[in-house]
C-alpha cells in the first residue's frame, strides 16, 4: 500500500505543475515591425515591462535597425532616453545602460575597459582584445554612422582603434623586454 500511494504522490505533482503551466497566459514578445522609431520604443518598453525583459537585446538591436532606416543626430538622445527609462524601471543597471550606449554612440570602447595591469593581463590577450574592439567598431558604426550620421565621432573612434593596436604593440614589447 505505501509503494502505490508514493508513486502516485510524484505522478500527481506532475500533472499539478503541467497543468499550471498550462493555464499561465504567455506575454507577447514579438518584436516591434513599424518603421517609426518612437513608436517602435514604446511598443518596446510595454513588452519589456510585461515579461519580455529576457529579450532585451532583441529588442535594442530590433530598435537599431528601425533608427537605421531613417537616421538622425537626435536619434542618440533617443537612445539615451530609452536607456534611462530602463534604469529606471529596474531592466538594467546605470553601468548595464552606459554600457549599452557607449558602445553603440560613443567614440570610447567598451571592451578596452579594464582595471587589470596590462602587463600581466592585457599583452597575453592582445589579439583577444583586438578583436572584440573591432566588433564593438562595428557596433559603433551601426550607432554612430548608420543610425545617428556621427561621421566625426566614428572616424574618431576608428582612428582610436588604430593608435591603440599600436600602443598596446609597443607597451607588450616593453613588457616583454623586463
Amino acid at each position: 500500500m505505501k509503494t502505490f500511494k508514493l508513486s502516485v504522490l510524484p505522478l500527481a505533482l506532475l500533472i499539478a505543475i503541467g497543468s499550471g503551466c498550462a493555464t499561465t497566459p504567455q506575454p507577447d514578445c514579438s518584436l516591434p515591425d513599424g518603421n517609426n522609431l518612437r513608436v517602435s520604443i514604446e511598443s518596446s518598453k510595454t513588452q519589456l515591462s510585461n515579461g519580455c525583459a529576457a529579450l532585451f537585446d532583441a529588442y535594442f538591436d530590433r530598435l537599431l535597425t528601425v533608427a537605421e532606416g531613417d537616421p538622425k543626430s537626435r536619434h542618440k538622445q533617443t537612445f539615451s532616453e530609452f536607456l534611462e527609462w530602463t534604469t529606471d524601471s529596474g531592466l538594467l543597471s546605470r553601468r548595464q545602460a552606459q554600457a549599452y550606449y557607449n558602445r553603440y554612440f560613443n567614440v570610447k570602447f567598451m571592451s578596452l575597459a579594464g582595471d587589470y595591469n596590462n602587463c600581466s593581463y592585457t599583452c597575453p590577450r592582445q589579439a583577444e582584445l583586438l578583436t572584440r574592439m573591432e566588433e564593438e567598431l562595428t557596433d559603433k558604426e551601426q550607432g554612430l554612422l548608420r543610425v545617428s550620421l556621427d561621421r566625426d565621432s566614428y572616424y574618431r573612434a576608428d582612428q582610436l582603434l588604430k593608435e591603440t593596436e599600436l600602443v598596446l604593440a609597443a607597451t607588450c614589447t616593453a613588457c616583454a623586454a623586463n
